[in-house]
């Protein structure tokens, strides 16, 4: 039951431990209960403990409690500025000028997660340059922020 979210989480050059016995799945979403809330959890739940993400057909699309416990680890982070950061939340890709500073790998494809000066995780995103690539161009594009869920809710 963890392998999409081992997968998931590889993609950034990192691991996390979770305690399988804490993991529950349902209808392809994760879950992580703590001690208390396992012995009350039966099959016919809604939502239970932290919500981690689900899976569907293009692939396993995380939770941001699930993106702050991968930011905690040696993850590929990049740190973007105050403009660069409301333009991220706002949908938009991020351009090499608003990258402060980069930890990990930065190649092109790799997953990373994007964060502001005050540390706090702002979604995760994808490579589409490698860091030694001099030119001004989009660094990395968007693939999930803060903003989608408000985006989202406008739609309906």
């Amino acid at each position: 039951m963890i392998k999409p979210l081992n997968e998931f989480v590889k993609q950034f050059r990192t691991h996390i431990v979770l305690d399988e016995t804490l993991l529950v799945e349902k209808r392809n979403r994760y879950y992580l209960l703590n001690e208390n809330l396992r012995k009350y959890v039966s099959s016919d739940y809604l939502y239970a403990g932290t919500y981690l993400g689900e899976t569907r057909h293009k692939g396993f699309v995380p939770s941001f409690p699930l993106l702050n416990i991968i930011a905690k680890t040696d993850a590929s982070k990049v740190y973007v500025d105050e403009k660069t950061e409301w333009l991220f939340i706002c949908g938009r890709d991020i351009f090499k000028r608003g990258v402060k500073k980069t930890t990990g790998t930065a190649k092109r494809g790799n997953y990373t997660l994007v964060m502001n000066l005050r540390g706090e995780c702002l979604g995760f995103g994808q490579f589409l340059v490698d860091s030694t690539e001099k030119r001004e161009s989009v660094a990395v594009q968007n693939l999930l922020d803060l903003g989608d869920f408000l985006r989202r809710e406008r739609q309906h």
